[in-house]
């Protein structure tokens, strides 16, 4: 057999990623504590590391210094919530008396109000870090495969929201699964929407390899993404319905300058001619969809009633409870039972609030001055990593870095209405795009694909 008859021969490394998605794929799609995936996910993610720090070749931090630095940020803020306090510091601290002479209350005083969920959010970071060190210890060729696994991932979701959706029973004991609910392998419907969406964004960089035509991923592509988007609609997920129109537009810019290139021997117009007659398809599946009474996400926003809403409804408490514990926070894995603790009568229901469903203003009640500082560096980083990958358009060879910039976008707009990234499979696809957007334009000298693909 020669090399071309099996152009990837994956390495052991990127087995082992391969491994992790997969079981992330499984059982990574929920994001409470106490779930059966959770488990599963992190001894995994244990063992993996272990086996790469044995066998595996050696990460290079230096691929990825700010992603490294954000994590290793983390991991400091969520562990210094876990250290005891003298108890006259302790009461310095702004909202402890939501605890203060409770019998139940953590004796040993420490930072969180909640110590065993801020040792659950410390243990969680184990995902990224696993992902991160698994990244950097690829080479560029390796890491180039990463966009046809999370395509491969993100249709085995629409396959089993599909499933879902023509009214399968399917139930995992792993997550937390809502009945006759559009999901796929997440807990969460907006979660499993988000995905799809930035399935969408990957798309331009399976498609296109520089110098080679599209060849037979051009017409599966297109039909991938109009399966996202007609998934999405299904999901009845309105902060996804938003998140998957961003994709789509952003995965159309970022496609235009290979299809102009894949075209260059054609007449000028007729690039334009064909986006037009693509986006044309699109929104003429999706109007079929409307039509059909298929679109549950475009129903749900015409029968939204803001009043009604518990989002709403809710953040005027966790605003003030925000407030009032600043700077400290109150730690992570607190807010259940803080937000019972002063939760207005007008807002019980037979159901708990388990999240703030807004995770940027969640990290500065969690974490207080720190988070605000983290959310704010993570924000300056992002805008000049984002500014440096699409001004260097021109001059790269491989759109992975505005891909990373597109996606870690799409995940802080959608973590303004919900919480995706507490969810483990989300995290690690934060990490991959991290490492995405980080990387230089000068250290992209080859094919959007490993070299070795080009020949099929």
């Amino acid at each position: 057999m020669t090399q071309a008859a099996f152009p990837f021969r994956p390495n052991f490394v990127s087995l082992l990623l391969g491994l992790l998605l997969s079981t992330l794929w499984l059982a990574g799609g929920g994001s409470r504590a106490n779930i059966e995936g959770q488990i599963v996910v992190r001894s995994v993610s244990f063992v993996i590391l272990i086996l790469l720090c044995v066998f595996g070749r050696r990460p290079v931090p230096g691929q990825a210094k700010a992603p490294w630095l954000f994590l290793a940020a983390a991991l400091l803020i969520v562990a210094v919530q876990l250290v005891p306090l003298p108890e006259d510091v302790w009461r310095l601290f702004p909202g402890r008396d939501l605890v203060d002479g409770v019998p139940v209350a953590d004796p040993e005083r420490r930072w969180s109000l909640m110590p065993s969920g801020t040792l659950n959010a410390l243990v969680s970071l184990v995902v990224p870090f696993t992902v991160l060190a698994l990244t950097t210890a690829m080479t560029r060729d390796e890491r180039a495969w990463l966009p046809g696994m999370i395509l491969a991932l993100a249709a085995a979701s629409m396959l089993l929201g599909l499933l879902q959706f023509s009214g399968a029973s399917l139930y995992s004991p792993l997550i937390n699964y809502s009945p006759a609910s559009v999901i796929g392998n997440f807990a969460n419907r907006n979660h499993f929407a988000l995905f799809l969406a930035l399935a969408c964004l990957v798309l331009p960089a399976w498609m296109f390899r520089e110098g080679r035509p599209l060849s037979w991923r051009g017409p599966v592509g297109l039909g991938l993404l109009m399966l996202f988007a007609l998934m999405i609609l299904a999901s009845g997920s309105r902060a996804g319905m938003i998140m998957g129109a961003l994709a789509i537009a952003i995965a159309g810019c970022l496609a235009w300058r290979e299809l102009r290139r894949e075209l260059r021997r054609a007449p000028r117009w007729l690039a334009l001619a064909v986006t037009i007659a693509v986006a044309m398809l699109i929104a003429g599946v999706i109007l079929a969809s409307v039509l059909s009474d298929r679109a549950v996400s475009i129903q749900r926003i015409v029968s939204l009633d803001v009043e009604q809403d518990m989002r709403s409804r809710a953040f005027p408490t966790i605003w003030q409870m925000t407030r009032d514990v600043f700077p400290t926070g109150i730690g992570f894995g607190g807010f259940d039972a803080a937000f019972r603790a002063r939760e207005p009568l007008d807002l019980l229901k037979p159901t708990y609030f388990n999240q703030a469903h807004n995770d940027l203003v969640a990290m500065v009640l969690d974490a207080g001055l720190p988070g605000l500082l983290f959310l704010l560096s993570v924000a300056a980083w992002w805008a000049w990593a984002s500014a440096r990958a699409w001004r260097d358009a021109g001059r790269q060879k491989t759109i992975l870095p505005r891909i990373g910039s597109a996606m870690l976008l799409l995940i802080g707009l959608a973590s303004v209405v919900d919480y995706p990234v507490r969810t483990p499979l989300v995290m690690a696809i934060v990490a991959i795009a991290a490492v995405w957007l980080s990387t230089r334009p000068d250290h992209q000298k080859g094919s959007t694909l490993p070299s070795t693909v080009q020949h099929l």
